[in-house]
């Protein structure tokens, strides 16, 4: 009980030196918190949504792919709607209602407008029938009748501002047409951000599928008493096995697992800058109890002298450290709660629409937040609890503070250089290795051994780099810099450890701005010397290239010719090795292999494109004993087998089509029904000698009236390309800040505790003239040649992962090495910058302390 009253009194003593180091806890358990109640919130909402659209039973075809696939078909995947009448018959079925639904369309306003969502939801098209009845009501106008009426989900209306009575233009596969807005249906549940576009039966049938009397599935209602199982299992026996079909259950959770795995991505990266924050905030709860336990050195010697044991000094510091963890991680679950409604209204702006009604906190949030804060904070404060046990009675005879021990000192100096050397000697083993699979290994034990070798080193190389950064920056400041630079290498370890916290973040940013500008020129370089076509047509998220596209296109002005390029999932190749396997193969017209110089280890590319020719990549021609003149056999999906010569053996040199296989689309067109053909993926456009800029004009003219097409030369590929690397490390960027703002936050507390430990000496320092502006200044420079020590070591740590990431990514085609330094450069000031804020309020305490008082403090 007395240890238990001691720690009470010690920690709200100090709480005002606790509360950074509470902060950090609350950061960091509060984005783990978040991230897990925004997934659950997340999975909840769409399990919701599912659940109320599938009914009990579903019938489909059993190679449907009328959904977002990489192939999208002239055909659309679809059932005989006669299969209606027999599916009525079979024991157990009390209902069905045949679905026309796609998600291959584009949905047009008034204004030549997508109006299909941002997010990367689909838009649907799909017949109003009983089954949409369950999950959206009609609120507004009537439902479609006819051709030239549809209805529109509620969301896209309002977010999109279109009204009853407007004109929408639908472009599908199968052709595009004009209808008018004649009612609103709003969602019972909550919509996640699709556009759904609904038509009455027939006209869905015929506008979106293509085809009248058939239907993309069946929906089946289980009569009383029949459980879902064995009304599947009647079906699969009333029709055979040429058919998926999935119960409710079954059929809730495929289409969950679609959503689930984008949402597994996303929640394991967030947990894992979680993760960072943590490690960076264990380095401020370590350097606050170490400045606490040195500070109260003589209090400590007191206890130990009347008789405190070491297990209880020790107790009693954990307990502190248990009041702070247990503080720090109650507000930090409250604070992901928060966080997790902050994202959802981000995401909402974004076009994905999350009611905060579905809020979803599982028991199992509150509690994992609750462990990680109180273990990490607990086990950062064992260093220091066991160094205070370890403090004799005779410390009470002494000043604060104790010694430094030299012999650990040497001990960690050791160990760091071997870990360091160690993490050197894998980074270069990544670098020398043949294969990317390999060599990742090895770049994964680099990272993790030169990063902790550089912590644990830290302390000796404060020394070096700091006395460095003080020649260049603060000798220029006089004496107020002399004694900045020995107040920083007063305590090495303590220095280290504040500019290590910030050097793990600045490492990533380094790494990541390295790789991401290799990407990008790599990319560039080799669009340049591989593309030879001057335009490139593609369709927005993943959608399709029309046969209107296509038309107009070819109207275009100036062009010398157009490249087409399709792609057919599923085909089986029988390779000379008696092996079977499943690729997709692309199939392009001749002027293709103008257009993008693949280069060739065995033949010429344009012979793939003649009859019954075909082109296979280095990798898989090595792997399968496949050489030039060789015959594959190759079964296409839903055609016939074809008997195609190796003509051309390509290099796996390059990046933009490695491991790609060609033919002609002359040749597909052999063996494969017209309507089973896809649609192009892309179009390649060149001009005729001179008329680039004409040629770039026309073709932005006559697809303008297709807003999901886009055209782009060469620039605006090279552009498009680095502002998606751009996002992608914004976003990166974005959550690092967590833990850069930990690292702030460390140094803040390092600096005003550090000016609590010398309140004796800053008041002789001002009582024999020191001024209060030549304090302040003195306490800035402190905190910036701190900061710019943790900068210097985590960008040259973070480069050097980078160049040994690109050395692996050109083994994979993305050869140039890029260092961004403008971006290095902006980082490097902005740690100053940093240094400068944190030092603020403690520099401002510092030169207000009244002199006396400081002079009499022991």
């Amino acid at each position: 009980m007395t240890v238990l009253k001691t720690s009470l009194r010690n920690f709200m003593a100090h709480k005002g030196r606790m509360a950074l180091s509470a902060i950090a806890v609350l950061l960091s358990v509060a984005f783990v918190s978040g991230t897990l109640v925004f997934t659950d919130t997340t999975n909840a909402t769409f399990d919701k949504l599912f659940a109320a659209t599938s009914s009990d039973v579903t019938v489909s075809p059993k190679n449907a792919n009328n959904g977002d696939g990489s192939q999208a078909t002239r055909r659309i995947e679809t059932l005989p709607a006669a299969q209606q009448k027999r599916i009525e018959g079979i024991k157990g079925v009390k209902k069905v209602a045949g679905d026309a639904t796609t998600q291959k369309i584009t949905v047009v306003n008034k204004a030549n407008k997508d109006i299909g969502p941002s997010s990367g939801a689909p838009t649907i098209g799909t017949n109003w029938d009983p089954t949409e009845h369950r999950s959206v009501k009609l609120t507004s106008g009537r439902a479609p009748r006819g051709p030239t009426e549809v209805m529109l989900d509620a969301d896209t209306a309002e977010n999109k501002k279109v009204k009853i009575g407007d004109e929408l233009r639908v472009i599908g596969v199968p052709g595009e047409f004009r209808a008018k807005v004649v009612g609103l249906a709003t969602f019972q549940v909550t919509n996640p951000g699709s556009t759904v576009l609904y038509m009455d039966t027939p006209s869905a049938q015929r506008l979106l599928l293509g085809r009248s009397e058939a239907f993309t599935s069946f929906a089946l209602t289980a009569q009383p008493g029949v459980s879902n199982e064995q009304l599947k299992k009647n079906v699969l026996a009333g029709l055979g096995p040429d058919y998926k079909v999935q119960t409710k259950a079954e059929s809730s959770d495929e289409a969950q697992d679609d959503i689930g795995s984008f949402l597994d991505i996303m929640k394991y990266a967030m947990l894992g800058f979680a993760g960072i924050a943590v490690l960076v905030g264990i380095f401020l709860i370590v350097n606050t109890f170490s400045m606490l336990v040195t500070q109260r050195t003589r209090e400590i010697g007191l206890m130990r002298a009347i008789g405190s044991s070491r297990k209880q000094i020790n107790r009693s510091v954990l307990i502190e450290a248990l009041l702070l963890g247990i503080i720090g991680s109650i507000l930090g679950v409250f604070a992901g709660v928060g966080l997790a409604v902050g994202l959802m209204k981000i995401m909402g702006s974004a076009g994905l629409n999350l009611s905060t009604d579905q809020l979803t906190v599982k028991p199992a949030t509150p509690i994992i937040g609750l462990t990680i804060g109180i273990v990490v904070t607990v086990i950062a404060a064992y260093i220091p609890a066991r160094r205070a046990s370890r403090i004799s009675p005779m410390a009470a005879l002494r000043d604060a503070g104790t010694p430094a021990d030299a012999k650990a000192g040497r001990i960690r100096a050791v160990i760091g250089t071997v870990l360091t050397a160690a993490g050197a000697a894998a980074l270069f083993a990544a670098a020398s290795a043949d294969k990317a699979t390999d060599g990742s290994m090895f770049l994964g034990l680099g990272v993790l051994l030169t990063l902790v070798g550089f912590i644990v080193i830290g302390p000796l190389l404060a020394g070096v780099v700091i006395r460095v950064l003080a020649a260049v920056i603060l000798r220029i400041f006089g004496p107020v810099g002399r004694m900045a630079e020995r107040n920083a290498l007063r305590n090495p370890r303590r220095t280290g450890a504040t500019g290590a916290a910030l050097m793990i973040g600045l490492a990533l940013v380094a790494c990541l701005s390295v790789v991401g500008s290799s990407m990008v020129a790599s990319a560039s370089d080799e669009l340049d010397k591989s593309v030879g076509a001057d335009f490139i047509v593609q369709p927005k998220n993943l959608g399709t290239i029309t046969p209107g596209m296509e038309k107009a296109m070819r109207k275009a002005k100036g062009l010398d010719h157009i490249s087409h390029l399709k792609m057919l999932d599923n085909a089986r190749l029988t390779l000379p090795d008696g092996k079977t396997v499943g690729k997709d193969l692309f199939a392009a017209t001749p002027t293709y292999a103008q257009d993008l110089r693949s280069p060739v280890v065995e033949g010429s590319l344009a012979d793939a494109y003649r009859k019954d020719a075909i082109s296979l990549p280095e990798g898989f021609a090595e792997d399968h004993k496949v050489k030039k003149g060789d015959t594959v056999t190759v079964a296409f999906d839903h055609g016939r087998k074809a008997r195609l010569t190796v003509a051309a053996i390509t290099s796996d040199d390059t990046s933009l089509d490695k491991g790609a296989l060609y033919t002609s689309i002359a040749t597909v067109q052999r063996y494969v029904p017209a309507d089973r053909i896809p649609t192009d993926t892309m179009i390649l456009g060149t001009a005729k000698e001179g008329q680039e800029d004409q040629a770039y004009a026309s073709l932005k003219k006559q697809l303008a009236k297709y807003p999901s097409a886009q055209v782009r030369d060469q620039t605006d590929y090279k552009k498009m390309m680095k502002d998606q690397i751009g996002q992608l490390l914004n976003l990166v960027y974005g959550l690092l800040a967590l833990a850069i703002i930990v690292a702030i936050l460390g140094v803040v507390n390092t600096l005003a505790l550090s000016v609590v430990e010398r309140t004796r000496e800053i008041g002789l320092m001002r009582a024999i003239g020191l001024s209060r502006r030549q304090m302040r200044r003195m306490i800035r420079l402190e905190s910036v040649v701190i900061a710019l020590f943790g900068a210097l070591l985590g960008l040259g740590l973070g480069m050097c992962w980078g160049a040994t990431a690109q050395k692996l990514l050109a083994l994979e085609g993305l050869k140039t090495l890029e260092i961004p330094w403008p971006t290095i450069t902006t980082v490097f000031i902005g740690s100053a910058v940093v240094g400068l804020v944190a030092a603020l309020i403690p520099a401002f305490r510092a030169a207000r302390m009244n002199v006396l008082n400081a002079i009499a403090t022991e």
